[in-house]
């Protein structure tokens, strides 16, 4: 068979599907803090403005060049395109669903809720202090977890003093709200 006839896998068109699974549960809404928002769009912005202009040029000046099956610009410059592309609809996506609620401007409350920044007692004696985000805007190293992990759902409208028993893989766990504060996150 000829080669024109064949298709190089390059699992690209397949991987719109898998994004578009989204680890929110259906019919929830896609809460962010205005930092998180904010990111998302200055990302989606640098894509539309910067990175694919660029890509785009390449790929001309790639393809300018004569055949295009050996032409490891041209072929390395569309797989760009198409994963800048891909991330562009994920993000426009995520963003259009969005519903940005800003932890500063909540009324005060002793309650723990989006965008809580709450210090907890672990079992063994150790302090921590996590904020609850969204789902795009978890990051371990800073202490933020997403609303919908299992460590958020337990915090979920517990009070100062509260003692509430965190099931995890490894076991359960007891744990002691100590603070609950509503701040902006950076």
């Amino acid at each position: 068979m000829s080669k024109a006839f064949t298709r190089e896998s390059d699992d690209s068109d397949d991987e719109d599907g898998a994004q578009a699974l989204s680890p929110l549960p259906a019919g929830s809404r896609n809460y962010m803090t205005p930092g998180g928002y904010l990111r998302m769009k200055t990302e989606l912005k640098h894509l539309l403005d910067r990175e694919r202009p660029d890509v785009v040029r390449a790929v001309s000046w790639a393809a300018s060049n004569g055949d295009r099956s050996e032409n490891a610009d041209y072929i390395y410059g569309k797989r760009r395109l198409r994963e800048i592309d891909r991330r562009i609809r994920f993000l426009t996506r995520r963003l259009d669903l969005a519903e940005v609620v800003d932890p500063a401007a909540r009324e005060a409350t002793d309650q723990v809720f989006f965008g809580a920044t709450v210090t907890l007692a672990r079992a063994d004696g150790n302090e921590q202090r996590l904020s609850i985000v969204g789902v795009d805007e978890i990051d371990p190293a800073l202490g933020r977890i997403s609303w919908i992990s299992p460590m958020a759902r337990t915090l979920a409208r517990s009070r100062e003093g509260d003692t509430l028993t965190l099931r995890t893989p490894a076991g359960t766990e007891s744990i002691e709200v100590l603070r609950i504060e509503y701040l902006p996150l950076p």
